[in-house]
Formats: structure tokens, sequence, C-alpha cells
């Protein structure tokens, strides 16, 4: 069993038995390591290891409509989505990874036990191309048979409503910050994904999505004072480029204090 796996148990079954413990989710994989880095299916990989709630990874479709995994909307300055994808699929990540398609983090992510898959899809550049963009990304989940281990996130409204109207059961939360939790559940998500700035002046949002049965995410919360805030505040999920600490942080959280 590796390291890593054993510091997932430790944390795991050191959790005290109470209910507003928040679930951490690993903000583009667990990368801050060696061998590792941000959006890699190494990262993802060694979320599950560490038996994080998710792993969060970032989508774009080229120009040519294969999905690949990366955060910015340029690698090596060129733009990702109004590429073809031949001339990018041999950039290789900081730790040697070729630049991941959806197909080939999905296929890793079918062989994990523990971690859900928080896709996010980044903004395109039309709401014709956003709606068009869920509709592929969600047949390419749905054919390899993660519906139910895919939860999704999206900056861009019309993405999020496109998805929501596909599959009216998935899990969908929107990122921007500046809708009111209402608002969203009118639309159809199922929750709100906001930075934590956004919810420490906006603290009653925490109440108002409960109360509307609806989940709250706060990104990214890389302090343990703050994490430890935020699980005060009932968060019940915290996007982190820290998990490890983050896993250790909510489960004693006395000590961070």
């Amino acid at each position: 069993m590796s390291l890593l796996l054993l510091v997932g148990l430790f944390f795991s079954l050191s959790l005290p038995a109470q209910e507003n413990i928040p679930r951490i989710i690993a903000h583009r994989g667990y990368w801050q390591t060696e061998g590792s880095a941000q959006n890699s299916i190494r990262a993802l990989k060694l979320a599950d290891e560490i038996r994080v709630y998710g792993s969060e990874f970032d989508v774009h479709l080229t120009a040519d409509d294969v999905a690949v995994i990366f955060h910015d909307d340029t690698i090596r300055g060129i733009a990702i989505q109004s590429t073809l994808y031949k001339e990018i699929k041999d950039f290789r990540l900081p730790n040697g990874e070729r630049l991941p398609t959806l197909e080939a983090y999905l296929e890793k992510g079918k062989t994990l036990e523990h971690t859900k898959l928080v896709f996010e899809l980044k903004p395109h550049q039309t709401p014709e191309r956003n709606r068009e963009a869920a509709r592929q990304v969600m047949e390419t989940v749905n054919r390899m048979g993660l519906a139910d281990r895919t939860e999704y996130i999206t900056f861009d409204m019309d993405a999020g409503l496109e998805i929501i109207r596909v599959a009216p059961d998935a899990e969908v939360a929107y990122l921007r910050g500046n809708v009111p939790p209402a608002r969203l559940k009118e639309s159809g998500y199922t929750g709100l994904d906001y930075h934590h700035s956004v919810m420490l002046e906006n603290p009653e949002w925490f109440t108002e999505a409960k109360e509307l049965g609806m989940t709250v995410n706060v990104w990214t919360v890389n302090d343990p004072e703050l994490i430890t805030q935020m699980a005060s505040l009932e968060a019940d999920f915290i996007t982190t480029d820290i998990p490890a600490e983050a896993l250790k942080t909510v489960a004693n959280p006395a000590k961070e204090n």
C-alpha cells in the first residue's frame, strides 16, 4: 500500500462523526507533489489515492471537436479552442505527460475507486459553441459509463443550462459568483460553487442554499485558517490546491485555531 493511500486512509478514518464536515475537492488534481502537474492524469490518480471527495479538471474543445484537459485558454501561446488537435497533441505538461484528451482522462477515471470527477467545462467563444461543447462532452461521459461519478461546474450560464437540459438529474453548479441561490435553483442548478470572497460577502447564501436543498462549494481555499472558517460556515465542499493538508484541517479543526 502506497504512502499516499495510507495518508488518505488516516485522514478519512479520523473524521469525527458530525454532519458539517466539508468534503475536499483537489483543484486540478493533487498536483503539488513530486511527479505530478496540474490537470495531469497523474494528479487525478494521486487525488484518488488520498481519497478526496473529488478531483476537479478543466475541459476545452479544439477547433475540430477534440476535448482536451488544460486550464488556460492557450498552451504555448496557441489558442486551444481555435486550433486543430493535431497541432497541440504532442505538447507536454510540466511532469512530462502528453496533453491529456478527455477520453484518456476518463479512461483513468474508470479505474479509480474513490474520487468523483468534477468536470469544469471552460467557456467557449459563443453561446452556440458553449451549448455544443456541453452536448459533446456529456456524450463522452455517458458513453464511457461515468455519468454517476461525474459532477459539472461552469462559469458559463448557457453551458450549464444545456447540461441541465440534457441530463436533468446531473449535479451542476455555477461558478461565476454573481447569481443568488434562488435564481440558480429556478434555472435547475443543484449548487453554487463560488470563490470564498464572494461567500464571505454574502454569508446568508450558505443558509439560503441549504434551505433550497442546494450544495455550496467554495474555491480556491489554500489557507488552513480559511479552510476552518469555511467549515464553520458549513460549506459542503472546499476546493483547494492543498488537498492532503485540507483533509487534515477539516478532520482536526480545533488544532488550526
